[in-house]
C-alpha cells in the first residue's frame, strides 16, 4: 500500500514539474502544446502510447478553452484521475498567470521596444513551424491508419474549413455525428 501511493505521488510530482515546464516553454498559442505533450508523455516517460496520446488531444482541442490547458487536464485523468487533473492544470496555469501579470505591469514600456517586438515576430516564424510539425504528424498518422474513411474526413473537413470558410464548430460537430453513427452502425454489424 505504501509503495503505491509513493509510485502515485512520484507520477503527481512528475506531471506537476512537467505541465509548469511545458506551459513556460510554450509560445504561440496551444497548438505548439501538443507536440511537446507528445513528446514528454510518450517518448520521454513513455506513460501513454502515441495512439492514444492523439486521441486525448482530440479531446482537448474540441472542448472549449485554451488547448493547453485542456490536454493538461485529459493527460492528468489518464495518469491519476482527478489528483491528476488538479496537478496538471495547476502546472499548466501558473506560468502564464504570472508572465501575463508580468506583461501587464510593464506593458507600456513592452509595446513601444523595438527589440520585444522584433523577438516577437521571430518566434512567430518558429511557431508556424512547429504548428506545421504537429499537422504533419497527426496526419501521418491519420494515412498510416490505411482507413480511407478517416482520411476522407479529414480531407473534406480541410476543404470546409479551408476553401469554403465553414465555422469549425460546425466541422467538429458534424465529425462527432459522423463518428457516432459509424460506431453504431459498426458496433451492430459486430453482433
Amino acid at each position: 500500500m505504501e509503495e503505491k501511493s509513493k509510485d502515485k505521488g512520484y507520477i503527481l510530482r512528475k506531471l506537476f514539474f512537467a505541465c509548469l515546464y511545458l506551459s513556460t516553454f510554450t509560445f504561440g498559442g496551444g497548438y505548439v502544446i501538443v507536440t511537446l505533450l507528445k513528446e514528454k508523455f510518450v517518448d520521454h516517460y513513455h506513460w501513454i502510447d502515441e495512439e492514444e496520446m492523439l486521441d486525448l488531444v482530440a479531446i482537448a482541442q474540441s472542448s472549449p478553452g485554451a488547448i493547453a490547458v485542456n490536454g493538461a487536464i485529459v493527460v492528468g485523468y489518464k495518469l491519476a484521475g482527478i489528483p491528476g487533473v488538479l496537478v496538471s492544470t495547476l502546472g499548466a496555469i501558473i506560468p502564464p498567470m504570472v508572465i501575463l501579470s508580468l506583461i501587464s505591469v510593464f506593458y507600456n514600456a513592452f509595446c513601444s521596444n523595438y527589440y520585444i517586438a522584433a523577438l516577437l515576430k521571430g518566434m512567430t516564424a518558429g511557431v508556424g513551424a512547429v504548428i506545421m510539425s504537429v499537422v504533419y504528424d497527426m496526419g501521418k498518422n491519420v494515412v498510416k491508419s490505411k482507413d480511407w474513411i478517416n482520411i476522407l474526413i479529414m480531407a473534406v473537413s480541410f476543404c470546409c474549413s479551408y476553401f469554403l470558410n465553414i465555422n469549425i464548430i460546425f466541422i467538429i460537430l458534424a465529425t462527432i455525428v459522423f463518428g457516432i453513427v459509424r460506431t453504431v452502425i459498426k458496433e451492430r454489424k459486430e453482433k
